[in-house]
């Protein structure tokens, strides 16, 4: 007989990705392989090795997910429309970005990542008013949003990324490189982990949840925006003069949205767990995330970010061994991300092996979130090493 966790998952179960694939899949390959063609016709003479395997593990990648997940190609079209659009205006001048009105006001980085910010927020206002009112109406407006802002944030990270080569040949580089635009990846990635554990399993009953920790990087961006004067772009020091960036930086990304969506997911198992414990009939009951949902999606967010992280921190020892002529020197930061490993690697054994679920590993989850956010921003407040180009 299966157990309540299969009664309420497997209704959501969908066949293998390879096995529906129709005619839309194979117009959306022809269109990845048009791209990519172009792309590699136009700049593979200036391309190292390295970014034109870079280049081509993107385009795969973007096929296989495209597949795999119908709404990421709509997405990927208007990211690409709106972005290339962007590119035109600017007409090979910076300048134009106080000039002409779409740039301005629009589709400019710093134009493009205020409305993410805008939108992001408004979409968490409106998770919570469907949450209390419940309105399913409210929840797909606030879904929208959310797939707006996502959008935004991406266009503004292609644009900046374009930007930075606009001031430059020597200056551009991928946007990863300092707090403003990492930020920018964390809420994006989160948005997009989000979007897709809600498309997957049909609810919109976690927004509120995962929406709240994104606003909270949408403040940060805002503080160091207007507060700190941070969206400046700026040459890359030496260390960061690598290919290694390109793929490090956004791993490590994918770790921390990851186990902060975990966290905000477990956030909601206690609270849920609290209120059923208290009150049985609550309307709450009804209008929260099921149980069995939020301990299987936290662990599969956790899975996901122990993953990336692990590559991430592979990948980070090869570039050190390249920088720094050490794979490992005990940097405060690079001790505190084996510490983040260890952690989340004791969480997944501790379900894997020991079988563990509910309340203790949610509680872990949110203490675990407080580990990673030492190890990504209080490393650079309080310590100092070879990290130290990160600070606050």
């Amino acid at each position: 007989m299966p157990t309540s966790t299969e009664t309420v998952l497997d209704k959501f179960e969908k066949p293998p990705f390879y096995k529906s694939l129709g005619a839309y899949d194979w117009v959306w390959a022809v269109l990845i392989f048009l791209a990519g063609g172009q792309l590699f016709m136009r700049y593979a003479a200036q391309m190292e090795t390295f970014d034109q395997g870079v280049l081509l593990g993107s385009l795969i990648t973007l096929l296989i997910a495209g597949w795999a997940w119908k709404p990421i190609r709509t997405l990927s079209l208007i990211v690409s429309a709106l972005s290339i659009c962007a590119i035109t205006l600017y007409k090979g001048d910076i300048s134009n970005a106080e000039q002409v009105f779409a740039l301005q006001y629009l589709i400019s980085s710093q134009s493009a990542v205020m409305w993410m910010s805008a939108l992001y927020v408004m979409a968490t206002l409106a998770y919570l008013f469907a949450l209390i009112a419940s309105s399913q109406f409210t929840n797909r407006v606030a879904s929208f949003m959310t797939w707006s802002a996502t959008a935004m944030g991406l266009v503004g990270f292609m644009v900046r990324w374009y930007e930075s080569y606009l001031l430059g040949a020597d200056i551009g580089h991928i946007p990863v490189s300092n707090l403003y635009e990492v930020f920018i990846l964390f809420a994006v990635i989160m948005g997009l982990l989000y979007l897709y554990y809600e498309d997957r399993f049909r609810t919109y009953t976690m927004g509120v949840f995962a929406l709240a920790m994104i606003s909270a990087s949408v403040g940060f961006i805002l503080w160091y925006t207007f507060g700190r004067g941070g969206t400046e772009i700026q040459p890359l020091v030496p260390a960061l003069q690598s290919y290694w960036m390109k793929i490090h930086v956004p791993a490590n990304f994918v770790g921390y949205g990851s186990f902060s969506l975990a966290a905000m997911l477990g956030a909601a198992y206690l609270l849920r767990a609290s209120i059923a414990r208290r009150n049985p009939h609550s309307v709450w009951l009804a209008r929260l995330p099921e149980l069995e949902l939020l301990d299987d999606v936290m662990h599969k967010a956790i899975a996901l970010g122990f993953a990336f992280f692990t590559v991430a921190t592979v990948l980070g020892a090869f570039w050190a061994a390249e920088a720094w002529g050490n794979y490992w020197s005990w940097d405060p930061k690079e001790t505190w991300a084996l510490i983040v490993w260890l952690n989340y690697a004791a969480w997944m054994h501790m379900r894997l092996s020991k079988g563990w679920r509910g309340a203790p590993l949610a509680w872990w989850a949110l203490i675990g979130l407080l580990v990673t956010l030492f190890a990504f921003l209080g490393v650079n407040m309080f310590l100092s090493g070879l990290h130290s180009y990160g600070e606050l």
